[in-house]
């Protein structure tokens, strides 16, 4: 198991507080924060967006590779969502502007039987998720968060938003889907996180573990 995994199992959870017009907003063992944290594993990339590109391949009729101009380019949606982080903060009404992946995916011919997706981003990292966890109205490939371009630790110049779903699963610098028969774990799924990750669940780990400490307030903020 990866050792934060390992970390996070062993920590104390924490008393959770909520303003009383949130707090059925708040998943167990989580705790409201106003600021947003930046956890993230390796080095934030440098991108040359004019060789940027988004890949769709895998159990398709015909890979479709897109450039940052092209995505521009499909409609745009705009999404005010609460997302929560597995290492236990939660940030309400965060909003975000993107393409809708459900509306990128009506220009693609996905197999019947590509029942999954790894989402591929870098530096190397990818996460799995049901086919059907992308197919919902506030599930986006963002580029604007709050109004303005997407800054680059928090995952710009393209990050996967899937806000009911702990944060992990909507990676930064996301650059494809893979379109899959059979699920395969992810990163973080083969390290010691749940395969599914569902906040309301405390589907956090892939064994019994306590809760996750706060630990994400000794991290950069914006």
């Amino acid at each position: 198991m990866h050792n934060k995994a390992e970390r996070l199992q062993r920590a104390k959870p924490p008393v959770a507080e909520s303003p009383p017009e949130l707090a059925h907003r708040l998943p167990p063992g989580q705790i409201w924060t106003e600021r947003f944290p930046i956890l993230h594993e390796g080095e934030v990339p440098n991108y040359d967006m004019a060789a940027w590109n988004f890949r769709l391949f895998g159990e398709v009729g015909e890979e479709l590779v897109l450039s940052y101009d092209d995505l521009m380019a499909l409609p745009q949606t705009e999404i005010q969502v609460d997302i929560h982080c597995v290492t236990r903060w939660s940030k309400a009404d965060t909003t975000w502007k993107g393409v809708r992946v459900r509306d990128l995916l009506e220009r693609l011919n996905v197999e019947p039987e590509a029942l999954h997706v790894m989402v591929h981003a870098d530096p190397d990292y990818e996460t799995n998720l049901p086919l059907r966890d992308l197919l919902g109205d506030q599930v986006l490939l963002a580029h604007t968060y709050d109004g303005r371009p997407l800054t680059a630790k928090h995952g710009g110049p393209l990050r996967l938003v899937v806000p009911h779903l702990y944060f992990w699963k909507s990676a930064k610098w996301v650059r494809g889907f893979e379109f899959m028969k059979r699920d395969r774990p992810g990163f973080w799924e083969r390290n010691g996180f749940h395969n599914v990750a569902e906040p309301f669940r405390e589907e956090r780990f892939s064994e019994e573990g306590h809760m996750p400490e706060d630990e994400w307030k000794n991290f950069e903020f914006d």
